[in-house]
């Protein structure tokens, strides 16, 4: 998916409301640039936290403006691979997954029908010892992601 750079500048507006779990000490990103970096790799096919991490780097100057990342020195700077995996692992996900919606809501073309896909997570155990489902739902003709769920465990 290439992102427009409307789409690209109103991302980290989508990810403003959502409250930095981060120490204040040490902040050099603004969280919703962290996120909307995030995203916009994910939306661009990334995979992982390093792929995440150099889809950034490869931006140039004009888009790294475009997601309000920090300027510095007359450039504009990305966040590295560990500054993106600790933001997203601390995010809380019900308020990633609200903000990704009303983006989704914002600018995904309408999808005459959805399916609804299951996952079983290989390695990830919940706290009550079962491994981890996710549900998705995905759009037909635009192949987005709805949303995410977790769901119970099977019996």
């Amino acid at each position: 998916m290439m992102l427009p750079a409307t789409q690209m500048q109103s991302l980290p507006a989508f990810f403003a409301p959502i409250p930095d779990p981060r120490r204040a000490q040490g902040r050099r990103h603004r969280l919703s640039t962290v996120l909307a970096l995030a995203a916009g790799a994910s939306l661009c096919g990334m995979r992982g936290y390093r792929a995440m991490a150099d889809w950034a780097k490869s931006l140039g100057q004009r888009a790294r403006q475009r997601f309000g990342c920090r300027y510095e020195k007359g450039r504009y700077l990305v966040p590295s691979e560990s500054i993106i995996r600790n933001v997203l692992i601390r995010v809380d996900p019900v308020h990633l997954d609200r903000a990704l919606q009303r983006w989704n809501q914002t600018y995904a073309p309408e999808d005459e029908s959805l399916a609804i896909d299951g996952k079983t997570m290989c390695n990830a155990i919940d706290e009550q010892g079962h491994q981890t489902h996710i549900l998705s739902v995905i759009g037909h003709q635009s192949k987005n992601c709805y949303t995410q769920k977790k769901s119970a465990p099977c019996p």
